[in-house]
């Protein structure tokens, strides 16, 4: 089971203009192919159909852990996305009608890179790609081979470095960049944590050849808070009280790989401290509403008081 809070794994700057374009590029992030739900289909599937769960415990419990993340980053970049698309937040902007809109109040949308975010979407998150193609199961791997799999995972991991890195450079809004300099951390994170459960199988060294591709974090200054902070060294459980045996694979005396910040890898109980999640404003000519919106924020806080 899941367990779900009302928070970001971290916080998001609110974006300084609405970016559409901006938010379609950070759509790679969510629906490409090395996506955060390739890593969520991968590892939750894996999870689910784990053969021998007693007896390969901690390599259980390591991706079943990671999908908890994983879920938790969907929802990071899905927000990322959102908040380009809306733009800053402005006073009063989701009251009224949505007015006259014969006056075409989308007309710049006809022209960004992923107009079925506001034509299907209204502006939200979808599972596509910066082009508006959907994601689809083809891109989920479970071969029910441990080694097998966990293969694959690195690869996948390192894919999405690499994804990342690309999304990152076409960007200048702080909002999408904080997502991409987060991922990249917690990114690093998990491929170094297959490198070290498939070197506890196989005997190979595969972590040597991280980081893949060659981009120090130290060189990336959205990373900066997150390497001081010690978040590539740490894996969280996620978890009131399991998953605890995957500290045997990351920890038990292993260390941060080189070029960054130094330390002893830890397994972290429970989840990160995370971040608000922004209240983005509403845009009556996106949703055309039936009801007028003073009527079903009237609605809201009566439900909200009743509670209570």
């Amino acid at each position: 089971m899941f367990l779900r809070v009302d928070k970001l794994q971290t916080e998001i700057p609110a974006p300084k203009k609405a970016d559409p374009n901006a938010a379609a590029a950070l759509q790679e992030l969510l629906g490409g192919k090395y996506g955060e739900m390739s890593t969520l289909g991968n590892y939750m599937f894996q999870s689910f159909n784990f053969r021998s769960k007693s007896k390969l415990r901690p390599f259980y419990s390591l991706v079943a852990a990671i999908t908890a993340e994983e879920l938790g980053h969907v929802e990071l970049v899905s927000n990322g996305v959102a908040m380009l698309n809306n733009g800053p937040d402005k006073e009063g902007a989701d009251e009224g009608d949505g007015g006259d809109i014969s006056g075409a109040p989308f007309e710049a949308m006809k022209d960004i890179r992923s107009f079925a975010s506001f034509a299907s979407g209204a502006g939200g998150a979808l599972p596509v790609n910066s082009n508006s193609m959907s994601w689809n199961v083809d891109m989920v791997t479970t071969t029910g081979n441990v080694v097998m799999d966990l293969l694959h995972n690195f690869h996948l991991e390192c894919g999405a470095r690499l994804h990342k890195l690309r999304v990152y450079e076409t960007l200048t809004d702080p909002t999408g960049r904080e997502v991409c300099g987060y991922l990249l951390v917690r990114g690093s994170v998990h491929a170094h944590a297959y490198a070290l459960a498939l070197k506890n199988i196989t005997g190979v060294d595969i972590e040597k050849m991280l980081p893949v591709p060659n981009i120090p974090l130290g060189n990336i200054p959205e990373c900066q808070k997150y390497l001081a902070e010690g978040s590539h060294r740490r894996l969280y459980r996620f978890s009131p009280n399991d998953y605890k045996e995957m500290s045997g694979i990351w920890g038990n005396g292993e260390m941060a790989l080189p070029g960054d910040p130094p330390g002893e890898l830890e397994v972290v109980d429970g989840m990160p401290e995370g971040g608000k999640i922004h209240d983005l404003t509403g845009i009556p000519s996106a949703f055309a509403p039936n009801y007028a919106p003073e009527e079903m924020f009237e609605i809201a806080t009566k439900l909200y008081k009743a509670s209570r």
